[in-house]
């Protein structure tokens, strides 16, 4: 079992910067590829960035791209969101996610843990 727990979240006004963090419990986080997703109000969840185990290996939306970056800690369970640039389209809830088939996906419906989110707004 692993259980997530997302922080870091906030108001910032367009151009600004916030970084989020997820802290995961469980002896398999390290093996895990992590990833972030949002979802804005009306709208499905979708996919942000993604991390495999080594973090070496990522994968980015391209509304993102050049602007976040993904990162893990494995010695401290946590993965990261830096968050650059910050445009109103990002407004949404922020969610990390883990998935046990070791494959990165861009697709929530395949992720096996989430997250409880966390609020960014970003003010224009």
């Amino acid at each position: 079992q692993v259980q997530l727990v997302e922080s870091g979240g906030g108001l910032v006004q367009a151009g600004g910067s916030l970084r989020l963090s997820c802290a995961a419990s469980g002896r398999t986080f390290s093996t895990y590829p992590m990833a972030w997703f949002r979802q804005a109000p009306g709208k499905e969840r979708e996919f942000v960035a993604a991390t495999r185990w080594s973090g070496v290996s990522t994968s980015y939306a391209d509304s993102v791209k050049g602007r976040f970056t993904i990162s893990r800690d494995n010695a401290k369970n946590t993965v990261y969101l830096q968050m650059n640039s910050l445009k109103p389209e990002d407004t949404a809830v922020y969610y990390c996610a883990t998935i046990r088939s070791g494959i990165i996906s861009s697709f929530a419906g395949q992720y096996d843990y989430w997250g409880q989110g966390t609020q960014v707004t970003v003010s224009s």
